[in-house]
């Protein structure tokens, strides 16, 4: 995707891609709670909403808590074909 694809294949399907990709060269694609929570405490500014998308959904769950408990953000966790309109 961030070179560029328009499409990717999910279970078998191709999924347009409608979606800006950025890479942050700062991040582990590994990076666990303690390091995603390191990193969001660098932010100047708290995003209006923060989502986890990644993950089984209770270790998802897990991270939307404590980000919601520790920093005090909006955070969610999307189900599954869930749209979000973001202003």
């Amino acid at each position: 995707m961030v070179a560029g694809a328009t499409s990717v294949k999910i279970h078998g399907q191709e999924v347009l891609i409608r979606a800006q990709v950025r890479n942050l060269d700062a991040l582990s694609a590994h990076a666990d709670a303690d390091e995603i929570m390191t990193w969001l405490r660098n932010f100047e500014v708290p995003p209006k909403i923060t989502f986890v998308t990644h993950g089984e959904p209770t270790g998802s769950d897990a991270l939307r808590r404590r980000i919601q408990d520790e920093l005090r953000w909006n955070c969610g966790v999307p189900e599954l074909g869930q749209g979000v309109v973001l202003s």
